[in-house]
């Protein structure tokens, strides 16, 4: 069995009156594929802005390799190494490709506000690294040859991949990624499975909130299953197709029976 890499337990977050989180809790081991889903409104990006640093939890203890990390800021996530793309695409659309992927990779630089003011030595070859890094990340997810395009300029797909190199250059030691087949066409979905699994077999955790539960099933290792901010389910693709209570969540209670 795999090191554990994530765990998080006991995470609850209220909105008002609402409880959209009730003690939910996860853990992924090192080198998985780990999905989350669950019908609508069931609290599965909630959690994973808790996770991301977007949003504060009302209580819970966070671990990424053993060691505790308080999720109270995304600048603090990502140095912490998680990594995440978003369900609504955030590029920075004037700027190309390749800057984009550089602007996440300057999460791992070290030269400073000084080098960068006056152009230092060490910082023109750090800039260069970073450059060049970035080009090969936009390789690496197939797109580099968009690398001088502005992000806006590129296919749905392509944004989506291009979100993905820029998560990739801050050296993530989890990629968390929200709904990225969202708006996918078939074809799109296959690429992005090969893209994912490469990057997996890279030594690359991946966290999944997906809507496409095929999709979901076919390619995670683990999958949790939430409805109305609760945990219903827990395990292998294969146990939680049959868990009575995750049919009836996403089909009804008739079809459960």
């Amino acid at each position: 069995m795999s090191e554990l890499l994530l765990s998080v337990k006991g995470v609850n977050k209220r909105f008002g009156g609402l409880q959209a989180l009730s003690d939910v809790g996860l853990e992924i081991r090192r080198g998985q594929i780990y999905g989350l889903i669950g019908p609508n409104g069931a609290g599965k990006t909630t959690f994973f802005n808790v996770i991301t640093g977007l949003y504060t939890p009302d209580s819970g203890s966070f671990e990424l390799e053993g060691e505790a990390y308080e999720p109270t800021a995304v600048h603090r996530v990502a140095q912490a190494g998680i990594a995440r793309t978003f369900q609504n695409i955030r590029l920075f659309g004037e700027m190309t490709a390749i800057e984009n992927v550089m602007v996440g990779r300057h999460v791992r630089t070290k030269a400073g506000v000084v080098g960068a003011i006056f152009r230092t030595g060490g910082q023109r070859t750090e800039e260069e690294a970073i450059r060049k890094r970035a080009m090969e990340l936009l390789d690496y997810v197939g797109i580099a040859r968009y690398a001088d395009y502005q992000a806006r300029t590129l296919s749905y797909g392509d944004q989506r991949r291009l979100e993905i190199a820029r998560a990739l250059a801050t050296e993530p030691r989890l990629l968390a990624l929200d709904e990225p087949a969202a708006g996918m066409n078939a074809t799109e979905k296959l690429t992005l499975r090969d893209l994912l699994e490469s990057i997996s077999g890279d030594g690359v955790t991946i966290l999944l909130i997906e809507h496409d539960v095929k999709l979901v099933m076919g390619l995670c290792d683990r999958v949790t299953v939430l409805d109305y901010g609760k945990v219903i389910a827990e395990g292998v693709p294969a146990e939680v197709q049959r868990n009575p209570a995750v049919i009836e969540a996403y089909l009804g209670a008739a079809a459960a029976h």
